[in-house]
């Protein structure tokens, strides 16, 4: 049976109608905007009336049949010309020349009225009977008189009836007093259903951009990708300001807008190109008409609306069809008027000047550039003045307030410079905002046009190829070394806020975080020596956060607090990620993920995509930290998606390895050993950060199998005793570390290792960092001094800030406290241990919990429960030997020889009725065992 999806309401509706019981009669005319669905609506109505073997008579509107008469009505009842003979003859006659079987026509319109309801009648008497019209403003005259008749006579017999009108429209239907029902937009549920059915895989900002300018019109959503190149579809190329209109979607805004007046489209124009406008902003451009009266007939018709001096469409789409049902020189003399209008406004003016411009203009390219840079420091371009972008085609503007904006802003400030150093320099800058929006098949193309000049930026062409190396080919020490050759072109003397210094800092930073090691920290620090104090402010909070965090981590947060209290509501991506990265280095981005989330949101459509991968990758690894795990998972997801699409594959292997460590923190060994990839890839380009968490990813997984020798090299490797690493990830794996150590007997080397982080300050970044030193120092303890250490360690300062490593040192005290037979201490924190780790999912260490809780003896403990004697320690060990560990790794979590192991296996198999460690499982799982 066909189906609508989000028309629960009208289906209901069509349903009472075909069978009888609607309470409002036998007729119903659905009332809805172009492309809501009405049509859509009465196919379904026509295929569930045919389903009960019912009478289908339709008629369907058409502009070139509306001047024929009785061209509807031949539609109509056509299907019925073989029933003519069982009318009286003076009806037959009538309706057979209607019906061109007969010459001759009928001028007597009562007698063709009374003969169309007598065949009507007659056919209903054999079987119910569904009349379908559908755009009825295209009905000719003489039909839609003889079928208003017929409407209003057909009463509540086997007859039913659905007509389809657009909103506004007029006609004898609205006379006859059908009762109406609003067809509205979709709503954004089954909205997203309806596009994700249509047309699955498209890259997620496409998506968000079609349902928010589709508005939950069904046609919309169903058309609009289909006009999309595939680039666009998987989000590799940036959509345009006005999104390109089928010929199907541009015949339905057509027909709205051809019976206006000339001079209501005229105002129509004005409003489309300078968005969400001003009344007088309208009255301005258009010479002083009487914008309201000239307006009125778009009011009418539901296509604009007037509020509190603000006139704008009523749908996001109609601006689209506005502009494209123009001609090129129509929105030129607009955006001059609006030019003319906008003299209080320089930017805007400027916008709208470039848009109309026609050859080089100097005035207007600076004003254009100007504009452009103080967006690009502080915000997006007003919405007004991206729609004006793009001097011949609508389809070259770029969407509103968006960084994008801002290159094709520089773009078109370079075609309309005059000297060709301006130029170069104008088509450089845009070449580096191309690179950070994933606009990377644009960079070579821009970079080749803006040729070379006197005067051309050559330390931001160098920042540039940099931030491609790093970003897209991950090779940080070719980048490094380019670096080093921009900073040549840029002097000594400190240079005020441009794009050299965002170019050539921001690349480094990013060197310096994913190289990690100190040559790029070296010339990230030389070369805020080179630019303005304001300009380097939030990049030395970088410095500091990563370079020296046991020194500095309090200034570094005290300064972000400040930095992040001083942004605005529209700080830019510039102003936001390199304070995110800070906070994340001194574990502080908690309390500011909100508005690195803001920042994600606002540039992930058309925006600054490499902005928005680095703070989804952020804000995964603070979610991760807090214990939101699944958050995390979707985050990183996103992320992933993002980079893979537009070609970031350093952020690419980055997300990739965070979704591996969530995987190994579950206990999902098989999706968090999917790192040879990463690692292969990372490697020869010594993308150290990369390397360095695929390390502890790998000594996660080991250590949640049990396998303490792997854990040890694999952390081993990224944080070594003779050089503590204080960077990220390094200090996080100290813990890890230290408990693989004591579990494989190296306490000596686990001691030295705590020491070592003792001396180098790592507790002293953090109440996270000072967690892990001190739960590893209680780790590494004997038993006369690890109490007090554990009890330090859970007695921080917002501890549970950081579940897993908290509820992990509670599951080793809870074990160190058992193992000295003081089980009510025990089960406290085996069991404050046990509820985190199953709620955050970590299973390996849930299931350790949960051993250690029953070997305490806690009789309600979830788990499979024993009907045969098995003592305590024998139920630890069969439920520990059925998860596959070996007796060697059995004997180290439970500090027994593997021989000990061995011979409780030996006497536990007869207690189940078994023989092999394979049945093991099933036996615990069948219930056939009962611990003492």
């Amino acid at each position: 049976m066909v189906d609508l999806l989000g028309r629960a309401d009208e289906l209901e509706l069509i349903d009472a109608l075909l069978t009888g019981r609607s309470s409002i009669g036998p007729g119903v005319l659905l009332r809805g905007d172009a492309g809501a669905g009405k049509t859509a609506l009465l196919d379904v109505a026509a295929s569930r009336a045919e389903a009960s073997e019912m009478w289908v008579l339709r008629a369907t509107g058409a502009r070139f049949e509306a001047g024929i008469d009785y061209s509807a009505l031949h539609q109509l009842i056509s299907p019925l010309s073989d029933r003519l003979d069982r009318l009286a003859g003076h009806h037959r006659d009538v309706l057979a020349q209607i019906l061109g079987l007969i010459p001759g026509s009928s001028s007597d319109r009562l007698v063709l009225a009374t003969a169309v309801l007598a065949l009507l009648r007659a056919a209903a008497a054999e079987r119910p009977m569904l009349v379908l019209i559908d755009d009825v403003p295209w009905i000719d005259r003489e039909s839609a008189t003889i079928l208003g008749f017929c409407v209003r006579r057909i009463g509540s017999g086997a007859i039913r009836l659905l007509v389809a009108a657009r909103t506004a429209t007029g006609g004898i239907f609205d006379q006859v007093g059908l009762p109406e029902r609003h067809v509205g937009p979709l709503a954004q549920q089954p909205a997203a259903a309806l596009l994700d059915t249509r047309h699955p895989g498209l890259a997620s900002q496409v998506r968000r951009r079609l349902l928010a300018e589709s508005a939950g019109i069904p046609l919309a959503l169903e058309e609009l990708p289909a006009s999309l190149t595939d680039r666009q579809r998987r989000g590799q190329d940036r959509l345009p300001a006005f999104l390109p209109l089928n010929k199907r979607l541009r015949a339905s805004f057509a027909d709205q807008l051809r019976p206006l007046p000339a001079p209501t489209r005229e105002l129509l124009l004005l409003i489309a190109l300078e968005a969400d406008a001003g009344l007088a902003t309208i009255r301005a451009a258009a010479s002083g008409c009487m914008v309201l009266d000239d307006l009125a007939p778009a009011i009418a018709s539901n296509l604009v609306r007037v509020t509190t001096n603000v006139v704008a469409v009523c749908y996001p789409l109609l601006r689209s069809a506005i502009a494209q049902l123009s001609s090129e020189g129509q929105r030129r003399a607009a955006h001059l008027a609006l030019a003319a209008a906008l003299t209080e406004d320089p930017s805007r003016r400027a916008f709208h000047l470039a848009a109309a411009a026609i050859e080089p203009d100097e005035a207007v390219a600076r004003t254009l550039e100007d504009a452009a840079l103080v967006s690009w420091q502080h915000g997006a371009l007003s919405g007004a003045a991206t729609q004006a972008l793009g001097r011949a085609a609508v389809s070259d503007q770029l969407h509103v307030a968006s960084t994008s904006a801002v290159v094709a802003a520089l773009v078109r400030a370079g075609e309309l410079s005059p000297h060709p150093a301006d130029r170069c320099r104008r088509l450089v800058e845009a070449a580096f905002l191309a690179s950070m929006t994933g606009q990377f098949d644009d960079v070579p193309r821009l970079l080749a046009a803006a040729g070379q000049a006197p005067d051309s930026p050559t330390g931001l062409v160098f920042a540039v190829t940099a931030y491609l190396l790093t970003a897209v080919e991950g090779d940080v020490d070719a980048a490094n070394q380019l670096l080093a050759r921009a900073l040549d072109y840029v002097g000594d003397a400190p240079r005020t806020n441009d794009w050299d210094a965002y170019g050539i800092l921001f690349t480094l930073l990013l060197v310096g975080v994913y190289g990690a090691r100190p040559k790029p920290w070296e010339l990230l620090n030389a070369a805020m020596e080179r630019f303005a104090p304001e300009t380097v402010a939030p990049f030395q909070q970088c410095y500091d956060a990563f370079v020296d965090p046991a020194h500095t981590a309090d200034t570094v947060r005290e300064g972000l607090a400040r930095s992040f209290a001083a942004l605005p509501t529209d700080a830019a991506p510039w102003q936001v990620l390199p304070l995110a990265y800070a906070a994340i280095a001194v574990d502080a981005l908690s309390d500011y993920r909100y508005l690195v989330r803001r920042m994600v949101e606002h540039e992930r459509d058309d925006g600054a995509i490499t902005m928005v991968v680095a703070g989804l990758l952020l804000l995964c690894l603070d979610s991760y930290h807090r214990g939101e795990w699944n958050e995390a998972e979707e985050l990183a997801r996103e992320g992933l998606d993002l980079a893979a699409a537009h070609g970031y594959h350093l952020l690419e292997g980055q997300h990739r390895v965070h979704l591996a460590y969530i995987a190994a923190g579950r206990g999902h060994v098989q999706l968090a050993k999917t790192l040879d990839e990463i690692t292969t890839w990372a490697a020869p380009r010594r993308v150290g950060m990369t390397q360095e968490c695929a390390g502890h990813t790998r000594a996660l997984v080991a250590l949640g199998q049990g396998d303490y020798e792997a854990a040890y090299a694999h952390a081993l490797r990224v944080n070594p005793a003779d050089a503590p690493n204080l960077g990220v990830p390094g200090r996080w794996t100290l813990l890890d570390l230290v408990e693989a150590a004591v579990r494989t007997g190296r306490t000596d080397e686990a001691r030295t290792h705590v020491a070592a982080a003792w001396q180098a300050g790592i507790d002293r970044i953090s109440t996270h960092t000072a967690l892990i030193t001190t739960g590893a120092a209680a780790l590494a303890a004997d038993d006369e001094h690890a109490g007090p250490l554990f009890e330090a360690a859970l007695a921080l300062p917002e501890a549970d800030r950081w579940p897993f490593e908290q509820a992990r040192i509670q599951l080793a005290y809870g074990q160190r406290l058992r193992r000295t037979r003081d089980t009510t201490r025990a089960r406290l924190h085996l069991r404050a241990a046990l509820d985190t780790l199953d709620r955050l999912g970590a299973q390996p260490w849930a299931t350790r919990a949960h051993n250690e809780l029953r070997a305490t003896g806690t009789i309600h403990v979830t788990g499979p429960d024993t009907s045969v004697a098995l003592t305590a320690q024998e139920g630890q060990i069969a439920t520990m030997a059925a998860t596959g560990l070996t007796n060697k790794q059995i004997g180290q979590q439970l500090h027994l020889s593997h021989r000990t192991v061995g011979g409780h296996l030996h006497r536990i198999f007869p207690k189940l009725g078994i023989t092999s460690r394979a049945a093991l499982r099933d036996a615990l799982e069948s219930g056939t065992s009962r611990r003492s």
